[in-house]
């Protein structure tokens, strides 16, 4: 053990660089939004795995951009053209981590600005037959660590994670009119 002590000791002395302790806030929060649509299941899986029809929120600017790879693995993801001389990029928004199709979507990964903190998101999209179309519940679970305040994040959070269900729902044909 002593020996371990002193070999890091002198790693410590002799390394030229420096490194500052930036303040965090740990934690997280959750959002939760549903809706129902007069879509069954079928049709309305089809669109969920259809993210370049209805998201609305990207790198480059364009839905058209994006993809989702429906299987234990896939990437949600998105290619980002040239600009300039630049070559063209690329982003993972989220992983798949489980599919059971016409039924639930679950998805890991940190979106948008929240990949740039110490953050994991969860994504689950449930979907359930109401008889007269279809529930969809829309659950993303965020934790870790930030320089930004989860309060602070969480509202602004809920309010995207609201734009995509409300996205999916447009282009489903809207919400299921009221009983």
């Amino acid at each position: 053990m002593r020996v371990i002590l002193v070999g890091l000791a002198a790693i410590a002395a002799a390394s030229p660089a420096s490194a500052d302790i930036v303040p965090s806030a740990g934690g997280g929060f959750a959002s939760s939004n549903q809706a129902v649509v007069s879509a069954d299941l079928a049709t309305t899986w089809s669109m969920l795995v259809e993210p370049q029809n209805w998201w609305t929120h990207s790198w480059s600017g364009n839905s058209a951009n994006l993809s989702l790879d429906p299987r234990a693995g896939g990437c949600f993801c998105e290619v980002i053209p040239a600009q300039d001389d630049r070559a063209p990029g690329s982003a993972e928004h989220m992983r798949v981590v489980m599919v059971m199709p016409g039924s639930t979507l679950r998805m890991v990964g940190a979106l948008g600005p929240l990949q740039a903190e110490g953050l994991s998101g969860t994504l689950t999209v449930t979907l359930a037959d109401t008889g007269e179309g279809t529930l969809i519940t829309w659950d993303y679970v965020v934790g870790g660590q930030s320089r930004q305040s989860l309060e602070a994040l969480a509202p602004v959070v809920d309010r995207v994670q609201a734009e995509f269900l409300g996205g999916l729902v447009a282009a489903l044909g809207g919400p299921a009119p009221a009983p």
